[in-house]
């Protein structure tokens, strides 16, 4: 199959009707942003063997693929409207796998009213490598940023922290196999209705992709400021915690093991209600695991109740 081909029969059912992508049939897709609003875009991209297995179901690959892109729209308190698929093939244009990735886009296309607008495909990269490009909108000059933190706020997280670190030590062998764990390394869950919530309440926001740690100390960074975070504050799963009572040195994974995909953010400590009433509105569960402080420390007070300078942690690429 060549690549109109691929295209007419395989990813022209990602598009809808009337859709900026224009039925895939131009150089290019054409929409308008909605008046008085940023666009918001962002791009991540996956490579075989580095962000997942080859043995990986490739649908639940694809979700993985919008679902990072869509967290970094939540982040920023976007809400989405369209992506931009690439696909590099190892060897030749592979309709099976092709087949297999847009099933897995199209589930998530419905689940968040979203759709193709465009891409390219070619061939002969050696390896799979898979790139999207999500757009979404918000509200001109209220995105959330990184660098908005003062001293004196509260830091939250939403849901709960290091199941998909976890989740990956079980896929490689190194803990008892968890479904719930391994399901969330899979498929993340974007933010999206607590970060368009978050807008105009928080002053500061990222979504934890390197790790906890790693991504507070982005905050950090951005704004100029410290942190104080209470690791017995971090909000755990169930499965989590079974874990962590079995083998108590796995703390250090939870709080820097990336792949969470949720949201942490700071917000003045006057706007708490205004945010719990937004995270329950979103049906998101949140929690306050610290401060902001003067200076340029992350201070990570353990169970024990030692204080220590953790280091950056995270995943970096080489």
């Amino acid at each position: 199959m060549d690549e109109f081909s691929l295209i007419d029969t395989i990813f022209s059912r990602l598009t809808t009707s009337g859709s900026p992508a224009l039925g895939l049939g131009d150089d290019a897709a054409l929409f308008s942003p909605p008046d008085g609003y940023d666009l918001v875009v962002t791009k991540d991209m996956m490579v075989s063997g580095r962000h997942f297995f080859s043995s990986d179901p490739m649908d639940l690959v694809a979700r993985k693929l919008l679902r990072v892109n869509l967290s970094d729209l939540a982040a920023m308190g976007a809400k989405p409207l369209g992506y931009l698929l690439g696909l590099a093939f190892p060897d030749k244009l592979d309709s099976g796998l092709a087949t297999e990735l847009s099933k897995g886009l199209l589930e998530d296309q419905k689940e968040f009213g979203i759709a193709l607008y465009g891409g390219d495909t070619v061939s002969g990269a050696g390896k799979l490598v898979l790139s999207l490009t999500a757009i979404g909108y918000v509200e001109k000059g209220q995105a959330l940023r990184r660098n908005g933190a003062k001293p004196g706020d509260l830091v939250f997280v939403s849901g709960t922290i290091g199941d998909a670190a976890l989740g990956l030590k079980c896929l490689l062998g190194d803990c008892p196999s968890d479904v719930a764990l391994v399901r969330r390394y899979h498929v993340p869950v974007p933010r999206l209705a607590l970060g368009a919530n978050l807008v105009g309440l928080a002053s500061a926001a990222l979504d934890i992709s390197d790790g906890m740690i790693a991504d507070l100390g982005h905050i950090c960074a951005q704004s100029r400021v410290g942190m104080r975070i209470e690791a017995r504050r971090v909000p755990l799963s169930d499965a989590a915690r079974h874990m962590l009572a079995d083998t108590p040195d796995l703390l250090r994974t939870v709080l820097t093991g990336g792949d969470d995909y949720e949201l942490a953010f700071t917000a003045p400590p006057e706007n708490a209600d205004a945010i719990k009433a937004a995270a329950k509105s979103a049906n998101v569960p949140i929690m306050d695991i610290g401060m902001v402080e003067k200076g340029d420390a992350l201070i990570v007070v353990e169970e024990d109740g030692t204080s220590r300078a953790w280091g950056a942690g995270g995943f970096r690429h080489p």
